[in-house]
């Protein structure tokens, strides 16, 4: 106890309330304020860093899906080409040849037009052996009612898709007229017509669908870069602040948008992959050499789009951060 003489009081010493419930419950408060501070500051930079790796995350997953469309898109276009030169090439020419030519004739004319560089395959079709495929076509047999076979020996002539075209078809008839053994030369010309205009409507509409969600998939990968960038807007404004060349931040930013290009592009492929093994029945086309080759380029075009649009969004969503003030990061 301390004694005060000029004013004649007496003061205890702080230590002496060392032990009193009050002072102990200031103590304790003032101990857990040190202590929830403490995990505040703890807390904070986890949370940023879980906020930059979801955010990330999302990025990754978004870029994938997108690639993956366009690997569907990419897909379906190759199979409707194929399928459009498969109607193509159903489209052929009948030679109606001359009658009393010799066999030998006959062999050399057909190995003379698979020689040529528009002929996919032909097919030597005799009198009886077209007797009998009219006959299942109509059902009866017409030759025992005429009494005898009014058909001639032909050759069935089927052409690649690139030279089935009108003004092709139209060449190619004055030349097969051209040969002694031919009288004849037979094609559907309203049928090859339909055929030809129904194909050009459906690849123009295909076209421009397939270049509307182009366009929406790159929007997408665009916009899901810069929300990722976005979230790190003020480390670029502090990594400025602190004298960095514009290069030197945007190196780490683009070398993290070309990672997650390729792990998308593979992520994609691989969904890609899945999906042309679970429906290898139905995509015949696919199994052939020429079909694995435009699969193998599909692959090859994901990969290269992955890493292309992550790295063309990276650079402009940077460039915009790196123009921008600190006011108006907050905006």
């Amino acid at each position: 106890m301390v004694v005060n003489e000029n004013l004649g009081l007496c003061v205890k010493p702080l230590s002496d309330f060392s032990n009193t419930p009050f002072f102990l419950l200031l103590q304790s408060s003032s101990n857990q304020g040190q202590v929830t501070e403490k995990a505040m500051k703890e807390s904070k930079p986890k949370k940023l860093k879980k906020r930059i790796f979801t955010s990330w995350i999302t990025s990754l997953v978004s870029i994938s899906l997108v690639l993956t469309m366009l690997g569907f898109l990419s897909i379906i276009l190759i199979n409707g080409r194929q399928l459009s030169d498969y109607v193509r090439e159903k489209i052929g020419f009948t030679l109606v040849l001359r009658d009393n030519i010799k066999p030998t004739d006959i062999k050399k004319l057909q190995e003379r037009l698979n020689t040529s560089k528009f002929v996919k395959s032909t097919r030597y079709v005799d009198k009886e052996t077209a007797s009998r495929e009219l006959t299942e076509q109509l059902g009866e047999d017409f030759s025992g009612f005429l009494g005898y076979n009014p058909l001639f020996e032909s050759i069935e002539v089927k052409l690649y898709a690139s030279y089935t075209q009108t003004d092709s078809l139209q060449i190619l008839e004055k030349k097969f007229l051209a040969y002694p053994q031919v009288k004849e030369v037979f094609y559907q010309k309203d049928l090859v017509q339909v055929i030809n205009q129904n194909i050009r409507k459906i690849s123009f509409f295909v076209l421009i669908i397939s270049t509307l969600l182009t366009i929406i998939f790159i929007a997408l990968i665009n916009n899901t870069i810069r929300i990722a960038v976005y979230t790190r807007r003020f480390t670029i404004n502090t990594m400025q602040m602190v004298g960095a060349s514009n290069s030197f931040i945007r190196k780490p930013f683009i070398k993290k948008s070309l990672l997650l290009g390729f792990y998308g592009a593979v992520i994609a492929n691989l969904i890609l992959a899945g999906g042309i093994f679970a429906y290898r029945n139905e995509l015949t086309g696919l199994g052939t050499p020429n079909g694995m080759y435009n699969t193998g380029l599909v692959f090859f075009i994901v990969f290269i789009l992955g890493l292309l649009f992550s790295w063309i969004s990276t650079l402009f969503a940077v460039n915009k951060f790196l123009r921008m003030k600190f006011d108006e990061m907050f905006y």
